[in-house]
């Protein structure tokens, strides 16, 4: 857990309560953490997602592994201390946007179970919902799709610390959602997270 440093502050909460504004948005807002290999296809389920749910007057917010690294966390590399550091600032920037009433489709490979958990319990200790979705898919699928040329690089030793390649990706233990891509359809994956959210509760 990262040190506070900063003292003699306090949150401070308004009038408004998130229930007040679920209730105006006429959804519940909740944090969808995409988790998987580089390849595995969280960033296009996300972004169909997000045109699925803004179809149905849904309002929901992308947190994607390279826009954050552009600005937010440009000053991060891809040591372990610096993924676990980017994973919880991003942790934080999502409970934002849950107490906001937003559902939150973030997008980050986040490797490790313990900064994957740490994010859960931000959510939980502040009473949000957290909602792990494992974008499962053969690391010898997502090596063959390669849309950034990554794997190729780093078969190559030109990116080191790659996941799945020389740095571990550890599984989700118990994720809300499963999601197999190298099995389902694009329109399969969107429709099982939808079901999702309408049995419990989110989307009204």
């Amino acid at each position: 857990m990262t040190e506070q440093k900063a003292t003699n502050v306090t949150w401070h909460d308004g009038e408004i309560t998130i229930d007040d504004r679920s209730g105006l948005l006429g959804q519940r807002g909740a944090t969808l953490w995409f988790t998987g290999l580089s390849g595995s296809g969280k960033s296009t389920v996300a972004v169909a997602l997000e045109k699925a749910l803004f179809e149905r007057g849904k309002l929901s917010y992308r947190l994607d592994g390279d826009n954050i690294r552009l600005g937010i966390n440009k000053n991060l590399g891809f040591s372990a201390d610096d993924r676990s550091e980017n994973i919880r600032r991003i942790g934080e920037i999502a409970k934002l946007f849950v107490d906001s009433g937003m559902i939150v489709l973030s997008s980050f490979i986040s490797p490790y179970r313990a900064d994957r958990d740490q994010v859960r319990a931000l959510h939980l200790e502040s009473g949000f919902a957290f909602i792990e979705v494992f974008v499962d898919c053969a690391l010898s699928e997502a090596e063959r799709r390669d849309p950034k040329g990554l794997y190729k690089k780093a078969r190559a030793g030109e990116i080191k610390n790659f996941t799945g390649i020389d740095d571990p990706y550890e599984e989700p233990a118990s994720a809300e959602i499963h999601l197999h891509t190298d099995e389902m359809s694009l329109e399969d994956e969107v429709a099982e997270i939808i079901n999702y959210l309408e049995e419990h509760g989110f989307i009204l």
